[in-house]
Formats: structure tokens, sequence, C-alpha cells
């Protein structure tokens, strides 16, 4: 939007042009978003404080109840919607609306975080329920995912299209340039499918620990930001050997507001936390990013740049797997950042060391880039 004024006031009266780099939009919607979550954070959180939207113990696991502290129960939730907020005004502000892979990134972001906010709503409203049935989010989440792959495909990625062709449709492969996977309709699909649900519920599963979810999503917003800079830039992406994917420097000014009101929400979340993200953040943060990956063609960079998230789903799905087939556990407790804590680790130790692990993998998803 603001892209529009000041060019408009550029033609019409010569004033400063500056939004007209990408690089200065970034950082604005950086500072845009970290502030709105900065400035409107405490009256926000005194709100839910009067509405009483705080974590509910009881309906926790037993385990899991076992090693939460008692100063957590009634702790606000839901602050994702704070940071959604944040992201949409920055995104909205700041990125160019014309471009249609940023329409479809807020599109993923929007609807992944009324069915978060549905989900948190069921918890805090009903007496016994969990949140809404786990294989009707995951049915609402697939029908978004699909609808906006096709869209990709048959419409903003369609041959002939000023917005790329055939050769945006692969799956880059890593430590070679000239490796990759060409992905028909239904590959192409379940791909995005795979990645951007498979996001959400990571990052999902990772929201256990004060500030761990949004010390990590900063962390690999930082990685992404760095790879749509590349992958948007056609001189970039030719001296690195990826795919030219048009737009991707305006989505990564939408990434930069995540990485903002990531920090901003930090700064109520860090041990001890005054407020929890909720579904209402965690699956609107992860649907982005997976989004991100999905849309620059960095699938591979977000395993690698994530992998903390993808660590914690892995030992869900390990656990339930291992349950199921042998009746047996293979961790205490999962995720597994439970499990440590079970060993006897204090939370704020896990959660420093796993952002350390986080800048590791970050650092080493962008480093992929030369080795290529």
């Amino acid at each position: 939007m603001l892209y529009e004024l000041f060019r408009w006031l550029n033609e019409a009266h010569g004033f400063p042009y500056l939004v007209r780099y990408p690089s200065f939009r970034m950082a604005a919607a950086f500072v845009t978003a970290f502030l709105a979550c900065l400035l409107v954070g405490p009256r926000f959180l005194a709100m839910l404080g009067r509405r009483r939207l705080g974590e509910n113990v009881a309906k926790m696991g037993d385990e899991r109840r076992a090693i939460v502290p008692e100063g957590k129960a009634g702790t606000p939730t839901m602050g994702g919607i704070l940071t959604f907020g944040a992201i949409f005004g920055a995104s909205v502000l700041w990125a160019r609306l014309d471009v249609p892979i940023v329409i479809l990134a807020l599109v993923v972001f929007v609807v992944a975080t009324a069915i978060g906010y549905l989900d948190d709503h069921v918890k805090q409203h009903h007496a016994t329920k969990h949140g809404i049935n786990g294989k009707l989010k995951l049915a609402l989440l697939s029908l978004l995912v699909i609808a906006v792959a096709i869209t990709l495909r048959e419409f903003v990625w369609a041959p002939g299209s000023t917005h790329g062709g055939d050769e945006i449709e692969v799956l880059l492969l890593p430590f070679a340039k000239d490796l990759s996977l060409p992905l028909g309709g239904i590959a192409f699909c379940g791909l995005a499918w795979l990645v951007i649900c498979g996001s959400a519920n990571a990052v999902n599963l990772t929201d256990g620990m004060d500030g761990l979810a949004a010390g990590c999503l900063a962390i690999t917003g930082i990685a992404l930001t760095v790879a749509c800079n590349v992958v948007g830039t056609e001189e970039l992406a030719s001296r690195f050997f990826v795919r030219y994917v048009p737009g991707c420097l305006e989505l990564a000014v939408v990434v930069a507001g995540l990485v903002g009101a990531a920090l901003g929400f930090l700064w109520f979340n860090a041990a001890p936390a005054q407020v929890f993200m909720g579904d209402v953040g965690s699956l609107g943060f992860g649907a982005l990013l997976g989004y991100t990956a999905f849309a620059s063609r960095m699938e591979l960079l977000l395993v690698v740049a994530g992998g903390v998230f993808v660590a914690e789903a892995m030992s869900v799905i390990l656990q339930v797997a291992s349950f199921k087939l042998r009746g047996k556990r293979i961790f205490r407790c999962a995720p597994i950042h439970h499990a440590f804590q079970l060993n006897g680790t204090p939370e704020t130790r896990i959660v420093v060391r796993f952002w350390i692990i986080g800048v590791l993998l970050a650092v080493l998803s962008v480093a992929l880039f030369k080795v290529r």
C-alpha cells in the first residue's frame, strides 16, 4: 500500500522514493511488526487477562501436566492474535500487493490463523474438549494447501506466464548445480501438502516451552529471508545455480515481518512467559514458513534451517509409531523437548540450546548455496 503511495508522491512531487528498494521495505516491515508487538503487547496481555483466556493445565496429559510448573496455569494464551495483526499489517503496508505469490502468502497466513483460532476458541470455551478434532484440523489445512498449490501451478506458474513457467515446477536437490527432480501435478500438490501442513504442525508441536517456538521461528525466518533474496534476484539465482522465482523479493518483505513479529512476541514470551502463542499463532506462523519455502522452491532449505521443528515433529511421529507397532515408547515424553525436561534439564537451558542448534542449522542452510 505504501509502495503505491510513495511512487505517486515521487512522480507527482519528487518525494524520495526509498520504497522502490525491496531491502528498505524488508527492514521497514521488520521494524513495523516488531514495534507493533512491543507497543500493543502490554494492553493486549491485559485484555487477555480480563477475558480469562489462560492456559488450562487440567486439559494436558498426565505426563505433560507433571512437568509443567504450577505458575504457568492461567498464563494468558492466544498471543498469536497479536503476531497475526503485526505480520498482516506490516505486509499490507510494505509489500507490493500486485504480486501473486504475496497475495497467496497472505491467504495461507489468514486461513491457517483462523483454523488455529477456532481450535483455541474450543479449548477455552468447552469444559472438556482439547480443541477441534485433529482430523478436521488437518482436513481444513489440506484443502487450503491443495487450493494454493493448484493456483500456483495452473495460474501463477502456468507456461508462458510472466511469473514463472515449467522450469519452476521442480524439486532442487542439494550439493549439485544440475540435480533437480521434475514434478507432475499430483507430486507438486503432494509436496505442497507435505511442506506447508508439515511446517504448520511442526511449529505447533514445538510451542511447548517459554520462548522456544518464537526464537526458532525468528532464526528460521532469517534464513528464509536470505533465500528469498537469492532466488528472487535473477543475477544471484544464476550465480548460485538455483531457480529464479519472480516475486520472491516481495515475499521476503512478508517474511521479514514474520521475523520482527516473532522477536516482538519473544519479548513477552521469554521465561517466565507472560503470554503463550496458542494454535492461533503457531499454525499461522508455521503455515507461512512452509508456504515461503514452497513458493521460493527452497523446500529442502527449510528442512535444514528449521531442523529443530523437524526434530520435534519426528520425535512425535516416531513415538506414536513405536507405541502402536511395538507397544513401547522411544522417549519418556514427546515432543522431544519434554523428554529432556523429564531427564532433569532446566527448561531455560533446553530452550537456549535449541536456539543455538537452530542458529547453526540456519547458517548451514545458507552455506549450502555456496556448496552448489
